[in-house]
């Protein structure tokens, strides 16, 4: 793949079970990215299907820590190469790189009524693997005119949490992981964030319970 192009990516990206889930035009010298960076597409999995593919992997097998940040880097640093592109990641810190002010940036991603970052098209369950940051200048699709919460009914997110950890006021993570402690968090522990089930966008990403769980293991082991 010598010559950049959006359409190319996205089908190289796809087979390897991630997805382009926005970019931008960065503006000159911007110190996060490397000199001469001209488009910034960050990535994430491409649902339904992205967990078999990862799961099938030497890192999900091997038995080492970190599998899934160890397969983003092989596969997106591949990607990078090929491309003569530059890998971004946003487990590789301190200092984190800004992927969230990144995604918003995209115009793709927005607060949601819960605070947390909703996308257009995976909404609550949005993730990031990493970012390709390319010398060329790519033409991107013009942006969602507003979130999908602007036209979702009754916002079931704002009181789906069985804990009342996380609403409009903000995140109480010690109340979140207290619950989490308890019988009552088994379905959160082992389905995922009631909060994130509960966005219909979510629901029609096709993201696996044994993601979401495995997620969930690292977040409350």
């Amino acid at each position: 793949m010598s010559a950049p192009d959006l359409a190319a990516i996205g089908h190289r990206l796809r087979a390897e079970g991630l997805a382009i889930l926005g970019g931008f035009h960065p503006e000159p010298g911007e110190p996060d990215l490397p000199p001469g960076s001209a488009t910034l597409l960050l990535l994430g999995p491409h649902e339904p299907g992205f967990w078999a593919r990862f799961t099938a992997g030497a890192e999900w097998r091997d038995g080492r820590p970190d599998p899934l940040d160890r397969w983003s880097r092989r596969v997106i640093g591949r990607i990078a190469c090929d491309l003569g592109a530059k890998a971004l990641f946003p487990f590789t810190g301190p200092p984190w790189l800004p992927f969230l002010s990144w995604a918003q940036r995209s115009g793709r991603a927005w607060p949601s009524p819960v605070r947390l970052l909703v996308h257009d098209r995976a909404g609550l369950m949005v993730s990031f693997r990493g970012a390709l940051a390319l010398k060329e200048r790519l033409d991107l699709p013009p942006p969602p005119a507003a979130p999908p919460c602007a036209t979702c009914a009754g916002q079931p997110c704002r009181s789906a949490c069985p804990a009342g950890a996380l609403t409009d006021a903000g995140y109480d993570v010690p109340a979140c992981h207290a619950f989490l402690d308890t019988p009552a968090g088994a379905g959160c522990m082992g389905l995922g964030c009631a909060v994130r089930r509960a966005c219909p966008v979510s629901q029609a990403y096709g993201r696996l319970p044994e993601q979401s769980a495995y997620h969930m293991r690292r977040f409350h082991p």
